[in-house]
């Protein structure tokens, strides 16, 4: 029986069954000698240079600890640890111990490992085996540049490094000069970047106080190591970042590696190899030789940090939309899409995707369907489902190639309009797939669209390099597209009149400039206000002197009778025409107070917006009554999301959300929507 129990035992870790996965995801990793450390999970570990399983050095349950580098001489690891709550440098034995923390600074509000600019106090690089270089941005205004400072590895007051600004460094074997970046950049995620911020390696000589630059290209030449009388360093030159070193004595730069489908990441220098991360693996370039070998680690633990959670997504919703009848709510929270109702019922969770983002909620104006953007593909698609959760979703588009921004349902609820990273405007036919452009922006991203009521034009803000954004409208039938502003006032969020006679938008043309207490200059603020245009000819200007007159009554000519039929025609079907002829002449302002406006809404005579200023008390929900020629504030709403049969409206004040009656006067809100079934098992 013991033979027969050995023997299955065998069988099972030779085929794998017994056979933990082997990790990826490992990052910042430290060589010396024979022993690696690295960050995982938040947490240190180190592993045997030929791989194996890895055992834990932290256990910083609520922190994260990072950038681990080994003292020259192999006997202690500094690191950046949050132990404390903020970030600092801690000091450790190489095989494990009590952590000593040898710097204390003040906590910074951008101090997060997913942050572009990345935590602060990162551990460089030793000098000696005394003291350690980390970078600081603790004395820096500008939370973009930080310094290099000196700490020793017992505690005590730091020492700044006489250096405007500096990065990844390290040190010639003489100590007497520092290769060092003056940017930080890594922790962003802009490939390829040829920018003012992409950086340099520059030699800094103690002695003579001069400085060198030995990269001097258009791109990325970062992490600097010093070996001898070479300094290897990544670049992106060649497209993907890969190792390169330049020769000391021959002033040449060669190619070390070739990779070419991952960059290298956070490469670091031990006594006798480079160590770096390709992939989420670990990699080994040997310096003597010149060897990659690749460093197979297993993390063999419960690894309680990743166990399945329930979390309360009502805490991390970033999207919502009301049904047309303004019965139920759908909210796109922690990358799930849920509807819930208003009053009583089901909460749903229509997708379950632990595993993927689904975002940019919107209901189609029928009710019947409800479309995302999903990267469950891979890439970010826009999809459609019923609002019921029955069935499955349905793909729109394909083939996408950048990063998609809120699809936009037509009112006849057959197409979607959405713009895009690549700075397009594109819309798609739900029941064809046909998509077809409407702008290609060259200045920035266009953010502001919607379509008329009657789903045949579509306006939208087009920037200009020139920083001035003009309203343009496009006709879906022609294919044509005009300007309908000017190229003197900046102008946005335009907005159709549900009774397509107008076409409002936001424009900065008030100049009222406020004067210093303290020097002879001055400053514009608060230049908004509130435009429309008449988008047909003989529309009346409803803001035109009134004059009475007598009315004299006359009898209805066959002319009359025959333009009363037209207008009805017209009525009948719906359309709406637009006179572009002298259409930028016919602006007119809205009496508002100056300030900052956007999200207006126009039913009939009224217009319902936010509103808010300089120094006064945060946005502010308005409507104006274009009959009465009057203003009346409704107080901070928060988000004002009118239903498609414009009754009700999802408002969220102080955090809250509830749909209400679509209000001409400043409302109660009492009735809050339950988000607390917004429950969702994840799959960490």
């Amino acid at each position: 029986m013991k033979k027969i129990t050995v023997l299955l035992l065998a069988i099972m870790i030779g085929t794998g069954l017994l056979a933990q996965d082997e990790s990826r995801l490992m990052r910042f990793p430290a060589v010396h000698g024979d022993q690696v450390v690295f960050t995982y999970a938040g947490d240190l570990y180190t592993v045997g240079r030929a791989g194996g399983v890895a055992r834990k050095l932290t256990n910083d349950a609520d922190g994260y600890e990072m950038f681990a580098r080994f003292s020259p001489n192999g006997e202690y690891l500094a690191f950046t640890g949050q132990y404390d709550g903020n970030t600092e440098v801690y000091v450790m034995p190489a095989g494990g111990g009590i952590p000593f923390r040898a710097t204390y600074t003040a906590t910074l509000g951008r101090d997060d490992i997913s942050d572009r600019m990345g935590p602060n106090n990162i551990v460089m690089t030793w000098k000696d085996n005394q003291e350690i270089v980390y970078r600081s941005r603790k004395q820096s205004f500008n939370s973009f540049k930080g310094q290099l400072f000196l700490a020793d590895r017992e505690g005590g007051l730091s020492e700044e490094l006489p250096l405007p600004a500096g990065g990844f460094c390290t040190y010639s074997p003489d100590g007497k000069k520092l290769a060092y970046n003056r940017v930080f950049r890594e922790f962003r995620t802009w490939k390829y970047y040829k920018g003012g911020m992409a950086d340099d390696i520059w030699i800094y000589d103690f002695d003579n106080k001069t400085i060198e630059n030995i990269t001097n290209n258009e791109h990325q030449d970062i992490f600097p190591m010093w070996h001898g009388t070479k300094i290897y360093f990544l670049s992106d030159r060649d497209r993907t970042m890969n190792l390169f070193v330049y020769d000391m004595e021959s002033g040449a730069t060669t190619r070390l590696t070739n990779y070419t489908e991952f960059d290298i990441k956070f490469p670091s220098l031990g006594d006798d190899a480079i160590i770096y991360e390709n992939g989420g693996f670990l990699y080994t370039y040997e310096l003597d030789g010149g060897n990659i070998s690749k460093i197979s680690v297993t993390i063999a633990e419960d690894l309680i940090s990743g166990r399945n959670e329930l979390k309360d997504a009502s805490k991390n919703i970033i999207s919502l939309a009301v049904s047309p009848d303004g019965k139920r709510v759908v909210l796109g929270a922690r990358g799930d899409v849920y509807t819930l109702p208003v009053k009583s019922g089901i909460t749903r969770n229509l997708t379950t995707s632990s595993g993927v983002n689904d975002r940019n909620v919107e209901w189609s104006p029928d009710g019947k369907y409800i479309s995302f953007i999903s990267d469950r593909s891979g890439e970010d698609e826009i999809y459609v489902m019923n609002q019921d959760g029955t069935g499955k979703a349905k793909q729109i588009t394909d083939n996408a190639d950048t990063y998609k921004y809120n699809p936009v349902w037509s009112p006849d609820g057959k197409k979607l309009l959405w713009s895009d990273k690549k700075l397009r405007l594109q819309y798609v036919d739900i029941a064809t797939g046909k998509v077809t452009l409407v702008e290609q922006a060259k200045a920035w991203e266009i953010r502001d669209y919607e379509w008329s009521p009657d789903s045949r034009w579509i306006t939208y803000t087009l920037p200009e390099t020139r920083g001035v954004s003009k309203v343009w409208v496009y006709g879906v039938e022609t294919n044509k597209k005009q300007a309908v502003t000017d190229e003197w006032y900046n102008s946005g969020t335009p907005t159709f009149s549900d009774d397509g006679k107008y076409l409002f938008f936001t424009s900065n043309r008030d100049f009222n400039p406020i004067y210093s207490n303290t020097e002879w200059n001055h400053a514009y603020r608060d230049m908004g206000g509130i435009y429309f245009i008449t988008l047909q000819k003989d529309t009346p200007n409803p803001f035109e002197p009134e004059n009475d007159e007598v009315a004299i009554k006359e009898e209805d000519t066959e002319k009359d009778k025959d333009e009363g039929k037209k207008e009805g025609k017209d009525k009948e079907n719906g359309n709406i025409e637009i006179d572009f002829d002298g259409i930028a002449g016919r602006i007119i302002g809205l009496p508002v107070e100056a300030g900052n406006y956007w999200n207006i809404h126009v039913i009939g005579k009224k217009l319902w917006y936010t509103y808010a200023k300089s120094g006064g008390n945060g946005a502010e929900t308005k409507m104006y009554d274009l009959d009465k020629k009057k203003e009346t504030s409704l107080g901070n709403l928060g988000s004002f999301i009118v239903s498609a049969d414009k009754k009700k409206v999802l408002v969220s004040p102080k955090g809250k959300y509830a749909v209400i009656d679509l209000p001409s006067s400043k409302p109660k809100v009492e009735d809050f929507i339950d988000l607390s079934d917004m429950k969702v098992w994840v799959d960490l």
